[in-house]
Parts: structure tokens; sequence; C-alpha cells
């Protein structure tokens, strides 16, 4: 069995696993590894925060990300704390062509409910990819307090995917949200398989 198709089976569902050379290059750039990850965290907070904003009259959309704030943001207070501890420089936020690429993948126009899917479905992906990552991390990095610190934040990070996944199945129409996932799945894997190799990003 290959690499890839070994991957896949312990994958939530991602079509295409990350090439493993990644975690090396990752590696020997941690420092940018963790000050990238420190602003996809902020960013996933910020994507939440919109969401309930824009949705504010679904209940309970508003009562299940309103937690996931928290939890992402505290994330990032964590993650901070790694790059401080190591005597790293917080640097400027970089140029995210993962979720910029995904973004294009949006449906425009369409109903309130169908535009909401894309986005829970969208944040939903990007949980998923970093789910991936984060265990790639904590299960070949040499530093072992960064392994332990990427598994905890790997569990995290697919119980978000799952929530994601269920709202959208919740607000809209489930046959469609399962069809439309899969394309979103297809879409990432070629976005994936498109992009350089880079050891300096999350994604």
């Amino acid at each position: 069995m290959s690499w890839e198709e070994s991957t896949r089976q312990k994958m939530l569902h991602l079509k295409l696993p990350t090439d493993p050379r990644w975690v090396g290059i990752a590696e020997m750039q941690i420092e940018d590894i963790l000050v990238d990850h420190a602003y996809c965290e902020q960013k996933a907070a910020s994507s939440c925060i919109s969401l309930i904003l824009r949705f504010n009259e679904l209940d309970e959309l508003v009562d299940t990300l309103t937690p996931i704030v928290a939890e992402e943001w505290g994330h990032f207070e964590r993650v901070m704390d790694q790059i401080r501890k190591r005597g790293m420089n917080f640097g400027k936020p970089r140029k995210d062509e993962y979720v910029i690429k995904l973004n294009e993948f949006v449906k425009k126009g369409g109903s309130r409910r169908e535009h909401l899917t894309e986005h829970l479905l969208m944040n939903a992906l990007i949980e998923a990819r970093s789910c991936e990552r984060f265990k790639l991390l904590s299960k070949n990095i040499a530093d072992e307090e960064l392994q332990k610190f990427y598994y905890e934040l790997m569990i995290s990070e697919a119980g978000h995917y799952v929530t994601f996944i269920e709202l959208a199945r919740k607000y809209y129409d489930a046959d469609k949200v399962n069809k439309r996932w899969q394309e979103w799945l297809d879409y990432e894997a070629q976005v994936l398989k498109n992009m350089d190799l880079r050891g300096d990003r999350m994604h």
C-alpha cells in the first residue's frame, strides 16, 4: 500500500494527503511555522465571529460557534507562548495562498442558507487540513514539547471539523451538503497538488 493510500485511510476524508517531505522542511523552519500558525488561529476565531454577526438570528449557530471563538483564541495564546519561550519573534502575517484559493471556490449568490453552507464547509475543510498537519507534526518532529502541543491541538481541530459539518447539515438540505462537501474535497486536493511544497506555512 502506498503512503498516500495508507494516509488517506486515517484522515478526515481528505482526498490528498500532505507530502511527507513537508514535515522535515517545516521542522527546519519551525519559527515560520509557529508564526503562521498563530495567524491561522486568529483567522479561525475571526471567521467564527463573522458568521455569528452575519447569521445572528440562528440561535444554535451562535451558541455553537461562540465557545469555538474562545477556543481558537486560546490556541492563539498557546502558540504565542511557544513562540516567546523559544525567543522567537512574532512577525507580520504572510499571504495565505491556500485560503485564497479556497475562497475562489465559494459559490456566489444564492440564498443566505446556501451562503452559510459554503462558509461552514470551507471552515470544515481548513480545520480538517489543520488537523492532518498537526498530526504529522505531533508524530514526526523531534521537539517533545511541540509533539504534545500539536497532538492536543489535533484533537481539538478534529472536533471543530465535525461541528462545522453538522451545522451545515442542520441549516441546509443534508444531501445537498454532502454532495457539495465532496466537491469541496475534490477541489482542495487539486489546490494542494498544484501548490509549491514549502515549510514556512501551516497550509
